[in-house]
């Protein structure tokens, strides 16, 4: 007799998923991602419309768009914890943290369950970022001559934003507010000469200014952190009253689902609980960019092109978060050890925006100490004002030559240098919005650009030999409907930034440090190389069926691109750590100190080596 089987269906784990777990210098981080689970739904309405007047000199243009955008943005930022394991002195028996005592490595601390830090938001996880877009344009191309044409027009644009769920916190009047900017007009011109009949040599400019669109992670965040809705908790198992609420490792304090729309602390903690503010500054501009380029171009042979070209592009009004919740800093120094903490390398000078306590006391029985950040707002946490006030420069020339397609062969080359510096503007990290390292001295982020890369060169080609006649049937067949191409790219190194771990100037932000006296990617990373290649070949069926055999090879002689490692959120890992425990240096006492890794800015991981791919197609 057949037994029937049983079908069992699988029970759902009702359980919520480990909080993030970082490990300075081990990790990055794993677990629940503090930016993940998000959705975001858009419906978009999109009307357009461009007329065109054609003259006996003259081509007008002219033409508008709307563009209506209504969002749901579901964003439940580290409602699920976190944990960081940095180094922390526990009691060698019982491993219980202690101002003196054992010292643990980031990774021994997590072998023991001892972490240092613990963070987790509350708030809203549901924003509506709507915004409706208008531009309309004007243009004539004038042909002056039969050698000499200039364009010249005009363009109008206007950003608008919904304030249905924006609340203004009265600690704070500029919270809640999205800005309005009616009077972008940005004028645009440009020409053509050619300079002889044969082979002329072809003059090209432009200029223009564009007005940039501000991404809705900016309103969404300013709608969900105005200090009403949001907040965040952070512990240190070092600090006594902390401790006594800390969670075990790896439970989580308060439980959110991760899909909760809401996550509201018990009444218990709402005295740990710090509130955020995102802000547009008062005086917010739109950001736009100057663009400028001067071409020169000739055919020296038959089908044999050269350029030269330059570009200037100006950013003004860039976007740039800085705190405006911190008191004045103050000039404090710390030792320098190395990644063993036993032999000193010297002491660094840190503008901090806490003080030393220097008595003894309950909560420093060994001082010094470094005294709890005192922000001159007590109620809020940090208020990130987004300013329009960084600016950009890039400068670039590039050498061209390039082959038109003739017997089967093409082929470009070109060579730029190039130099792009800026004031640190943003790109907004969802959740964590980057600040400068020091408020109260944005002009010291002036520096390269993260994309800045001073030389690069770039060959592709394309080659369809076709060496036989048809009439050599088998030849051809064999030889002939081959397709290669490829493309190989050198570049020189791009900008890497001398992060520190440990929030030195104890502005309360962990992600904005640098290492003392180190300029803003100050320091270069590796150089890249690689060549693509792909090998096609077209087979004919008959009856309209067409077999393409494709063939292909990326980084083809596996050239080893080293690169700093990038953590999760886009930022460049730690290089540094700044420990928190107290250091005797001769007869000082320290109450943290550095810790210089011996890998310091060497290159962690690499590009991907030489893959290869086959495919076949069928087209008919």
């Amino acid at each position: 007799m057949a037994v029937p089987r049983l079908w069992q269906c699988p029970v759902q784990d009702l359980r919520p998923p480990a909080p993030l777990t970082r490990v300075d210098n081990i990790i990055d981080g794993f677990g629940r991602s503090s930016i993940l689970p998000r959705e975001t739904r858009e419906r978009r309405l999109h009307l357009a419309e461009t007329l065109s007047l054609e003259g006996k000199r003259n081509s007008w243009k002219l033409g508008g768009d709307a563009l209506l955008s209504r969002i749901y943005d579901f964003f439940p930022a580290s409602f699920g914890g976190e944990y960081i394991f940095r180094p922390i002195r526990v009691n060698p028996y019982t491993f219980d943290p202690m101002v003196q005592g054992l010292e643990l490595t980031s990774l021994r601390a997590y072998a023991h369950d001892v972490p240092h830090d613990y963070l987790q938001s509350f708030g809203r996880a549901v924003t509506h970022p709507n915004t409706n877009e208008y531009s309309s344009f004007l243009q004539d191309t004038v042909r002056i001559t039969d050698h000499f044409v200039v364009s010249m027009g005009a363009r109008y644009d206007l950003q608008t934003y919904s304030r249905k769920d924006m609340v203004s916190n009265p600690l704070w009047p500029d919270s809640g507010k999205v800005p309005y900017n009616p009077m972008d007009f940005a004028p645009r011109a440009g020409f053509a000469y050619s300079i002889g009949n044969s082979r002329p040599l072809v003059v090209r400019g432009g200029y223009g200014l564009f007005y940039t669109r501000i991404p809705q992670i900016y309103t969404s965040t300013v709608e969900s952190q105005n200090g009403i809705n949001n907040g965040t908790l952070l512990l240190s198992n070092t600090n006594y009253y902390d401790h006594l609420i800390f969670p075990k490792y790896p439970s989580i304090l308060v439980n959110c689902a991760q899909l909760a729309a809401i996550c509201t602390p018990p009444t218990s903690l709402k005295q740990f609980v710090k509130s955020d503010i995102s802000a547009f500054a008062h005086n917010f501009r739109t950001p736009r960019v100057h663009q400028a380029s001067l071409t020169l171009e000739r055919e020296v042979a038959d089908r044999l092109v050269v350029g030269l070209s330059y570009t200037y592009v100006h950013g003004e009004n860039l976007i740039r978060a800085r705190d405006a919740n911190l008191p004045p800093p103050v000039n404090v120094s710390y030792p320098v050890y190395d990644a063993s903490g036993t032999n000193v390398l010297g002491e660094y000078n840190v503008e901090s925006f806490s003080t030393w306590q220097l008595t003894s006391s309950f909560t420093c029985p060994y001082p010094p100490c470094i005294n709890p950040l005192a922000r001159p707002i007590s109620q809020l946490g940090a208020i990130n004002v987004f300013d329009s006030a960084a600016s950009s420069d890039y400068h670039g020339a590039t050498l061209s030559v390039r082959r038109q397609m003739m017997s089967g062969v093409y082929f470009r080359l070109a060579y730029t240098f190039a130099h792009a510096i800026d004031d640190g503007q943003d790109a907004l990290v969802a959740g964590r919005p980057a600040t400068v390292q020091n408020s109260y001295a944005p002009s010291s982020e002036r520096g390269p650009s993260v994309t800045d890369q001073r030389q690069r060169f770039v060959f592709s080609w394309i080659a369809e030999p076709k060496p036989f006649e048809r009439s050599q049937q088998l030849l051809s067949a064999v030889f002939n409907d081959w397709k290669m191409s490829g493309v190989t790219t050198i570049g020189s190194g791009r900008p890497v930034n001398v992060m520190v771990s440990g929030d030195p100037n104890q502005d309360g932000n962990s992600g904005n440090d640098r290492l003392p006296g180190a300029g803003r990617n100050s320091h270069l990373g590796p150089d890249y190389a690689t060549t693509d290649m792909r090998l096609t070949r077209e087979l004919y069926a008959g009856d309209g069926l067409k077999i393409e055999l494709i063939g292909e090879s990326f980084n083809l002689f596996n050239r080893k691109n080293q690169l700093i490692q990038i953590t999760q959120d886009g930022l460049q890992s730690d290089a540094v750590q700044f420990i928190q425990s107290s250091k005797r240096l001769g007869f000082v006492y320290y109450p943290a100190q550095y810790r210089v890794p011996a890998n310091l800015l060497r290159a962690t991981n690499t590009y991907a080596p030489r893959q290869m791919e086959l495919a076949l197609k069928f087209i008919y």
